[in-house]
């Protein structure tokens, strides 16, 4: 039976990915899907997978990093099916190398433009979408963070802040539209072997990717269906006393006693000498 008949949804970044496995998750659960994205073609070919499997869906061209576009997406959802139910703020597209490194490294505008799509993208999906779950009298708004938003890395210190506000954008928003029946909630994924992670890290490197499945008590990585699935239980009315949480969704990577996992590490790397580590 589908959970979401019906239903209108907007995942940005839904392309591919966690956004694309969103994208059709939803759309399986009965609901109606925008993807808003700046790929174009990749976002059609999800389009058509979606509508091959059955299902209702249409792209929308929207930088995150850009208010109007924003504003416009929310606009498309609503005159093209009349409501919107689910928000999915997702898309994160990094600047390359400009937002690598720590305070020193890091540019005044590569912060700004890394917060603009990481943060402030979320804000103003917010500020256009609640009216009309008002008006719906209620919805789900999921924000994608990261197990980088409570665990910190050196050298990016863009994605960890960024990551990291979105739980805190994600709890007073759960407070300030919890009246109104509007549920926001966060989840944290952990290594998610996307389309793109794969072609960039793992292709050339199978051997790697069998080192970082070890960092995982379920000794493997997440796959974008793992948070797809993850999103449509917060969208669906099995959640409905579930407001303001953080999800992890890191098959127990955050969980572990660090100097248990460095020693477990260790005798991998001494038992398998061939490996290549991926960074």
């Amino acid at each position: 039976m589908q959970r979401l008949v019906d239903k209108v949804a907007i995942v940005t970044g839904g392309a591919q990915g966690i956004g694309g496995a969103t994208a059709r998750r939803l759309a399986e659960e009965g609901a109606r899907v925008l993807i808003a994205d700046v790929d174009e073609a990749t976002a059609n070919q999800n389009v058509g997978r979606i509508r091959v499997a059955g299902g209702t869906a249409e792209f929308f061209r929207a930088d995150v990093g850009r208010h109007e576009d924003i504003r416009a997406m929310v606009e498309q959802a609503t005159s093209r099916w009349g409501r919107l139910d689910f928000l999915i703020n997702n898309a994160y597209a990094p600047l390359s190398g400009e937002v690598s490194g720590g305070a020193i490294e890091v540019s005044e505008d590569a912060w700004d433009k890394g917060i603009a799509t990481l943060v402030k993208s979320m804000f103003l999906a917010a500020k256009y979408a609640v009216p009309h779950m008002e008006r719906a009298s209620g919805g789900s708004i999921v924000n994608i963070s990261s197990v980088h938003g409570m665990l910190m890395a050196p050298n990016s210190l863009v994605y960890e802040a960024g990551k990291s506000a979105v739980i805190g954008v994600t709890k007073q928003m759960a407070t300030q539209f919890g009246p109104a029946n509007i549920r926001v909630n966060a989840i944290c994924p952990g290594h998610i072997v996307t389309e793109r992670i794969q072609a960039r890290m793992w292709d050339q490197n199978p051997e790697g990717l069998k080192f970082f499945e070890q960092q995982y008590p379920l000794r493997r990585t997440g796959k974008p269906v793992d948070i797809a699935n993850s999103v449509v239980f917060l969208c669906s009315e099995e959640a409905s006393f579930v407001t303001g949480h953080a999800l992890v969704v890191d098959g127990g990577l955050s969980i572990q006693l660090q100097e248990n996992l460095g020693v477990h590490l260790a005798h991998y790397v001494q038992e398998h000498p061939e490996l290549k580590l991926p960074y």
